[in-house]
């Protein structure tokens, strides 16, 4: 069951062959006789003394091609939220940071955008913070009910055959006019940056547009993103090969 929406919630500070035989079939008729057998050939004996031709050389086996390894931070990646309705939401990767022109270019198309790079984070499944921003309100509002995930939640995200399971742990807020708060939201570790990180996360953000207007604060940056964002922060639990995968 999807939970209702709410539009204004408390934030709270930290811290996805077949086989085909074949049959002979005799042909009808009279049977008639092989014919003779040709004469037996030999081949010449070698000449007494001679040393023995020496055996061929087994070929050297071709060794299979080695696919390259998959980058899972430039893999397209599809997001399910169960709690809140989500199902197969596309989320693209590119390389940049979070909601820089980029990511809100993506995020206009009513899918998520996850950035990857220096100022960015990594890749499904891999460890340290794969980020996925999407809209709240604008571009039909996929991430509406973002603000509603509660900790146990799970946020499934799959790419390559594989789902990864996380599961929903922290709620974080991001200032837009903080540097440390940014810094904090991309780190490897949610809210710690510097930190070597040891598990995979998820930071799954959106706007907190409806809790800026709410209390008066109507600031906006050059691509229209609220002063606040509303971050929830999971960690891995789990993954599997994907449904219809072999």
């Amino acid at each position: 069951m999807i939970r209702a929406r709410n539009a204004v919630i408390p934030l709270v500070g930290i811290g996805a062959a077949a086989l085909i035989g074949c049959s002979a079939t005799a042909a009808a008729g009279t049977a008639h006789a092989a014919p003779a057998a040709a004469p037996a050939t030999h081949a010449p004996a070698a000449a007494p003394g001679a040393p023995a031709a020496p055996a061929a050389a087994p070929s050297p086996a071709t060794p299979s091609p080695t696919p390259p390894p998959v980058d899972r931070r430039t893999a397209v990646a599809s997001l399910t939220i169960p709690a809140i309705g989500i199902k197969g939401m596309r989320v693209i990767p590119y390389e940049g940071t979070t909601d820089d022109w980029a990511g809100t270019h993506i995020q206009d198309r009513s899918i998520a955008a996850s950035p990857y790079g220096p100022h960015g984070g990594v890749g499904p499944g891999e460890v340290g913070n794969y980020l996925v921003t999407g809209h709240r309100l604008s571009a039909g509002g996929p991430f509406h009910d973002v603000p509603d995930l509660r900790n146990g939640d799970k946020v499934l995200v799959t790419t390559g055959g594989t789902t990864y399971t996380y599961t929903i742990t922290a709620t974080r807020k991001t200032d837009f006019r903080s540097a440390q708060s940014l810094a904090d939201q991309r780190a490897a570790v949610p809210g710690h940056p510097g930190e070597k990180p040891t598990k995979a996360m998820i930071t799954v953000s959106t706007c907190a547009t409806p809790e800026d207007n709410a209390a008066g604060n109507f600031w906006r940056d050059s691509r229209d993103n609220p002063q606040h964002r509303i971050d929830k922060i999971g960690v891995l639990t789990s993954w599997s090969k994907a449904a219809g995968t072999s």
